[in-house]
């Protein structure tokens, strides 16, 4: 295999395999949806044996664990975007997050199985990790601080956080099934919070 001008390693061969597995697992997820899809769905649809697919991962549900323990990780991006204002918190991780998904359209498709992942019906382990996530209520202290400042409306915070964060959660969604249509201007979101 050749990996920029060069040879991949052994290491980096066994990096692109697993990616390779976990982005299919995660678009077999969305679209079939966890308990309908089968290992060997997954191999099927890479194209290699499930003896190998079982050396990177021992089950299904080993593997939307670790999709949706990178669907954790991923909840930390908007402490990690820099703001100077409460309604910049907000913004820029809109931002950064419709930015990113014109070269990573599987974020889409990681918004959907992250929402998946707390229903009733999932493996316990793997819906315990989902349901630790919870940007709505994270967001609430920011929301106080911009209403502080007069930059977030009034209202109740945890409120506002949900209104935010279930809109981009149904934008994120619908882009999931619908590809093509485009994504709203961050400014509409921000327009939720808004004074």
């Amino acid at each position: 295999m050749k990996y920029n001008g060069g040879f991949m390693t052994r290491n980096e061969q066994k990096e692109e395999r697993r990616k390779q597995i976990l982005f299919k697992a995660l678009e077999l997820f969305v679209t079939k949806g966890f308990t309908e899809t089968k290992i060997t769905d997954i191999a099927q649809a890479l194209d290699i044996s499930t003896g190998l697919l079982f050396h990177y991962y021992e089950s299904k549900e080993q593997l939307c664990l670790a999709l949706v323990q990178m669907g954790l990780e991923g909840t930390q991006v908007p402490d990690t975007i820099p703001y100077k204002t409460p309604l910049e918190y907000f913004g820029n991780f809109v931002t950064a997050l419709f930015s990113a998904t014109q070269t990573q359209p599987w974020i889409y498709q990681m918004f959907v199985l992250m929402n998946n992942a707390r229903r009733p019906g999932i493996p316990e382990q793997i819906r315990n990790v989902a349901l630790s996530v919870n940007q709505i209520e994270r967001s609430v202290k920011v929301i106080k601080e911009g209403q502080k400042d007069g930059s977030i409306r009034k209202g109740d915070p945890l409120l506002l956080s949900t209104a935010f964060w279930t809109s981009l959660q149904g934008i994120m969604e619908e882009h999931a099934i619908n590809p093509e249509s485009k994504l709203p201007e961050p400014e509409w979101l921000l327009d939720i919070l808004r004074a």
